[in-house]
């Protein structure tokens, strides 16, 4: 790649000489000429006061690539010229320096006239900047000046077209200039004017003074510019340009793909146009350059500019062969097969867009309250990559992918370079999908890090926790407070629970601004329930109209706890009392996420949420009771018991760099890495049940209450469906356990 850049320079002459007969060339992905008169203005004084005005990158050009690229004169010059390079940073500078200096005869872009750009040489001589460099629309006047430089002598006004003329037209302008005022200069001494000989003198000195300026400004003055080889790859250009930044606008990859599939009959443009009317929900400009990365990590796992260019039909990609070998490959063989990927991609986007706007499924109840917009296509691309398992593998494929999507979301994953992210996470998560031991990492650090989440900051939406939070408070269900129904997606915005108004006056930060101090709610209820109340107003407005029971249930679905529903009712609501509801909320968010993300309880009706919750309390319960009873003699528990806890233990060490070996040392720790149906089998086995016989009343009796348990726990997590026989022998069993006490 060293070998394919050549720096170099060109002086201010040689490239007007260039820009004139036609050298440059842009390519059709480039944004039109879109600078303004004063734009083009201060290139030109940045230029004169010998200003750096930035360098150029040029791809130095051949047939096949003017061809491929589709390119174009820079605006104004006529279509007959001789090209060279391939303008792939600097358009707009390289435009504006031929319109100020060559000045064809053309208005500027969105203008109906022509502009005319000069120096006013008196005052560039006093070095009064902001003064001397000039434009004006051709009228009468201007056009009289253009066409008499015996006026524009007498006006001090140089027209910059004459720096372009090239020959002898500026050496004549500037010989004219002097000559004027010398004999300017000579008049005056015939008459004895002594007060215009001085005037005079000192403009015949400027002028000889600013000739000569411009002499040595038109041969010195260099614009550096880099040059790529003509037999560089267009893959390598596509990577080279998308990294480009111009006035801080990013070139788009899709704009180039555009313009080198239109020799192919490809009409990117129109396809796009076809298509973002079904993606319309989510409100970015880069939706149809997400389309093309859905495309290339379906077709190769990788999504970086670099790779989008591979899609071009027929295009041959370098591959290494497991055996160390180059070989070649084509990802699409035909526009057919690229029009089919399209279309697949689409397709992909839009329904992930409406898995995503779903209350139950994953609650982004518009697009500001989307956490990631940058996470669209890697998590398109795993939702067709499900779609494409097996039937029976299709709910594995589904639960590892909300977790892996939970994951980034609350690790705040896609907040820097996306392209790499979303290629390593469609890989890892697919590889997790294949094998359930290969945890992508991201996955355990969530489980580490959401406890750890200060969530007191997150005060404003459009950050991914906030907006997380937000979604995670829809799918919990929570209802409107004058209705008490799940209102309708669109129509929810998130509000203040204690007013903004309290907050400002009360608090000396901005911590009533904070996802803790805010629900879900409808506008009509915010007006007419909250307002400036304080809750404990408004709440007992509520309870009298509808009972305190259900007005507690309907704050629970907003994740305010019963502890912190009686907070909000406090008399004389303090700053202290609302310190400690948002602690009290950031435990009930914490909570949250744990049930409903980390133990996967998301899917569950409330009513069965419950029952898996009752379970694990038992189950952590019975923990509890054999480390207790059995202390540390690791010998009690059978060997392919212990086998299982230790192999799972070992897994979990390798995954999580944190793991506490000398907790999960002991037995109490062990016994997190068992089953129910391992917990019955270590109180039944022979050497055991002698120490819990005084606890249950007989082996039998344990058995069937842990087997009607495990079915109920099983039938919950993995079919999702209860029948109501299992759901009661579970019920029945949950209150048996209940009722069990150890004797210790």
């Amino acid at each position: 790649m060293r070998d394919a850049q050549k720096p170099n320079q060109f002086t201010l002459n040689n490239l007007l000489s260039r820009l004139q007969e036609g050298r440059f060339v842009v390519p059709d992905f480039q944004r039109e000429f879109e600078w303004s008169p004063w734009d083009i203005r201060d290139l030109m004084r940045s230029i004169f006061l010998d200003y750096y005005v930035g360098s150029l990158l040029l791809w130095k050009g051949k047939e096949a690539n003017f061809s491929a690229l589709a390119c174009e004169p820079i605006y104004g010059h006529p279509s007959d010229g001789s090209p060279e390079h391939i303008v792939l940073d600097g358009q707009q500078r390289l435009t504006a320096l031929y319109y100020a200096c060559v000045a064809p005869d053309i208005p500027l872009p969105n203008r109906s006239n022509r502009a005319i750009y000069f120096i006013k040489v008196d005052h560039f001589m006093r070095e009064e900047y902001d003064d001397a460099f000039g434009y004006d629309w051709r009228s009468r006047r201007i056009a009289k000046l253009e066409n008499d430089p015996t006026l524009q002598y007498q006006e001090h006004f140089f027209p910059l077209s004459i720096v372009g003329a090239g020959g002898w037209e500026m050496p004549t302008w500037v010989q004219g200039y002097t000559q004027f005022w010398q004999d300017k200069l000579s008049e005056a001494n015939e008459r004895g004017d002594n007060a215009e000989i001085e005037r005079v003198k000192l403009c015949a000195e400027n002028a000889k003074k600013f000739g000569k300026f411009l002499k040595d400004l038109t041969e010195q003055y260099q614009i550096s510019y880099i040059e790529l080889d003509k037999d560089l790859g267009l893959d390598k250009i596509c990577d080279i340009f998308t990294q480009i930044n111009s006035k801080g606008i990013r070139l788009d990859v899709f704009d180039l793909l555009n313009a080198l599939l239109k020799p192919k009959d490809l009409q990117l443009k129109f396809m796009w146009r076809e298509a973002k009317g079904r993606l319309s929900f989510v409100d970015s400009p880069k939706l149809n350059v997400y389309i093309l990365q859905v495309m290339s990590i379906l077709k190769q796992a990788y999504c970086s500019p670099k790779y989008l260019y591979y899609l071009m039909p027929g295009h041959e990609k370098t591959i290494r062969t497991p055996d160390g070998h180059i070989d070649k490959e084509v990802l699409i063989e035909n526009t057919e097969d690229f029009v089919d990927l399209w279309n697949t991609s689409v397709g992909a986007l839009e329904q992930a867009i409406d898995m995503l706007r779903h209350p139950q499924e994953f609650g982004v109840t518009s697009s500001k309250y989307l956490p990631y917009v940058s996470i669209l296509p890697a998590f398109s691309a795993l939702q067709e990559y499900v779609r494409r398992l097996p039937a029976d593998q299709r709910l594995e494929g589904q639960r590892k992918v909300r977790f892996w999507y939970w994951a980034s979301i609350f690790t705040n994953r896609y907040s820097g370079s996306v392209e790499s992210t979303a290629a390593r996470d469609f890989q890892n998560v697919r590889t997790w999908i294949q094998d359930s031991d290969a945890e992508p990492p991201l996955i355990q650090e969530f489980k580490s890090r959401f406890k750890n989440l200060d969530l007191l900051r997150e005060i404003k939406f459009g950050s991914s926790t906030y907006n997380g939070l937000f979604n995670l408070l829809v799918m919990n269900g929570a209802r409107d407070w004058i209705t008490g129904n799940i209102p309708a997606i669109g129509a929810l915005d998130d509000h203040h629970i204690v007013p903004a108004s309290w907050g400002e006056e009360n608090l000396s930060d901005r911590s009533v601004h904070s996802i803790l101090n805010r629900t879900p709610l409808l506008d009509e209820t915010n007006r007419h329930v909250i307002g400036k109340k304080l809750p404990n107003e408004y709440l007992p407005e509520l309870i009298a109209k509808n009972g305190e029971n259900h007005v507690r249930k309907i704050l629970e679905s907003h994740l305010i706890s019963p502890a912190a529903f009686d907070i909000l009712l406090r008399d004389d609501f303090s700053p202290e009392d609302f310190e400690e509801f948002i602690n009290e909320r950031q435990r009930s968010f914490v909570e949250a996420i744990e049930s409903l993300l980390i133990k996967e309880r998301l899917d569950l009706s409330p009513h069965l949420r419950s029952l898996d919750e009752q379970v694990e309390t038992v189950e952590l319960r019975i923990r509890k009771m054999i480390a207790t009873m059995l202390g540390e003699q690791d010998n009690s528990i059978p060997h392919h018991i212990m086998d299982k806890m230790q192999h799972r233990l070992v897994g979990a060490q390798k995954k999580n760099p944190g793991f506490d070996k000398d907790y999960y040392g002991t037995l109490g720790g062990m016994l997190e890495y068992s089953d129910l149906q391992e917990l019955k089998d270590i109180i039944l086995s022979k050497s055991n049940w002698q120490q819990f016989s005084s606890t249950f009343p007989s082996k039998e009796e344990v058995a069937k209450r842990f087997d009607q348990l495990a079915n109920m726990r099983n039938s919950i997590r993995h079919s999702r469906t209860v029948d109501e026989i299992t759901r009661k022998d579970g019920e029945a069993s949950l209150l048996w356990f209940e009722k069990v006490k150890p004797v210790v």
